[in-house]
């Protein structure tokens, strides 16, 4: 009995448990530090440290299943995701006492009594990546010998998978609808599709983007009548550009970030010493409480902390024996790499304001339930790890 639960607590994978300890410290100290203002009532920090303890019960629950029971599940929790999209359009929604809450103008949550407010597109992100990676792992066992018409199937069915999702996110979050994008984009590099459709493919993506960027600075009003898309989510690139045309509106966060950020300069201004106010900073704008207070050491201790937690999700899918595990592994990495990317980088004026959280670190349940999910799903594929690697199937 002894022996076997040796072998159990030998097939967790402790590195991972240390790197999320480790999240959990910086993310707590960070938001701690974010209510010293007084801005809010609640306490924050008691909050995400219970969001961290039902994340752990996820995470637990995630290894009951085996990789091969969440790709027979991979449909199912895509259709179950994708009504819980259209509930969010089709419901009633408004600020208070209803099912679907309205926030800034986006009706993006479930109100759930004594929980508060969850944000379904955060799971469908993990939906996503199971079936995307069903459909490439099982478009290739179909399809021994490939083909340039084989390959243009697989990515017409990558992208209907994707676009249905993408365009009922895209309806209220247009952050989190580019997370999805960049999973995609990620999984369609990695499928084995030939480059003479990939490089097309993208090279169109990036014009499209480019017309589109010049029509949101130069002609919004036809975006507006054709696409549907809202004038808050205007704002965002415009105060991206130039964060000095609404400095008390708009801009008012991207300065006061960029200035807390730059204040660090070095080793920062020590715990608790920020002196820039800048208000729900312990949400999408957790890092600046790092830069000022630890500085350009602790910014850079947070990042390769990221660093760290991609590669050896890395050295997990080159290390799995079943491609639908690595390419599971790989929709994490796309998922997780965006994130962090598009949250400093918005942080700086990089990239533009889009409200994506920084994984692991801002706070807010539904976001880091996300995130439990995903990396469940990688503790699953390295607790099982060894069945597959002395399967007789390998």
């Amino acid at each position: 009995m002894k022996n076997q639960q040796n072998k159990l607590i030998d097939k967790i994978d402790w590195t991972l448990v240390l790197l999320l300890f480790l999240f959990f410290i910086v993310s707590s100290v960070s938001i701690y530090s974010a209510q010293t203002d007084n801005q809010y009532g609640a306490n924050f920090v008691k909050s995400q440290a219970m969001w961290y303890i039902i994340g752990a019960g996820v995470i637990g629950f995630s290894l009951l299943f085996d990789p091969s029971q969440y790709r027979k599940l991979s449909w199912i929790l895509y259709g179950f995701g994708i009504m819980l999209l259209l509930g969010l359009i089709v419901l009633p929604h408004c600020q208070q006492g209803c099912i679907v809450a309205e926030r800034n103008g986006a009706a993006s949550w479930y109100q759930i009594p004594k929980l508060g407010l969850i944000q379904p597109s955060e799971f469908m992100k993990i939906f996503l990546i199971l079936t995307l990676s069903n459909i490439i792992a099982s478009h290739h066992e179909k399809n021994t010998i490939k083909t340039a018409k084989t390959d243009f199937y697989l990515l017409l069915k990558i992208g209907i998978a994707s676009l249905l999702p993408i365009g009922l996110v895209l309806h209220n979050d247009l952050g989190t609808s580019l997370v999805m994008m960049a999973i995609a984009s990620g999984l369609i590099l990695i499928s084995g599709i030939t480059w003479k459709i990939i490089v097309p493919l993208y090279a169109s993506v990036i014009s499209i983007g480019g017309t589109i960027l010049y029509l949101v600075v130069f002609a919004p009003d036809l975006l507006k009548k054709y696409l549907g898309v809202k004038a808050y989510q205007f704002s965002r690139i415009y105060i991206w550009l130039d964060p000095s045309i609404d400095p008390e509106g708009d801009g008012y966060h991207l300065i006061r970030a960029m200035t807390a950020i730059g204040s660090g300069e070095i080793t920062g201004k020590g715990f608790l010493g920020k002196e820039v106010y800048l208000p729900e900073r312990h949400t999408d704008f957790v890092f600046s409480i790092v830069a000022e207070e630890f500085g350009f050491v602790g910014a850079s201790v947070v990042i390769c902390l990221f660093f760290v937690l991609i590669y050896h999700l890395t050295k997990t899918a080159l290390q799995t024996k079943d491609p639908f595990n690595s390419y599971v592994c790989a929709g994490i990495i796309c998922m997780i790499a965006f994130h962090v990317f598009e949250n400093i980088g918005m942080s700086i004026q990089v990239l533009p304001i889009t409200g994506i959280p920084l994984p692991f670190i801002s706070y807010g349940g539904s976001s880091l339930m996300g995130n439990m999910l995903a990396i469940g799903l990688i503790f699953s594929i390295r607790f099982y790890h060894r069945e597959y690697m002395f399967s007789s199937d390998n």
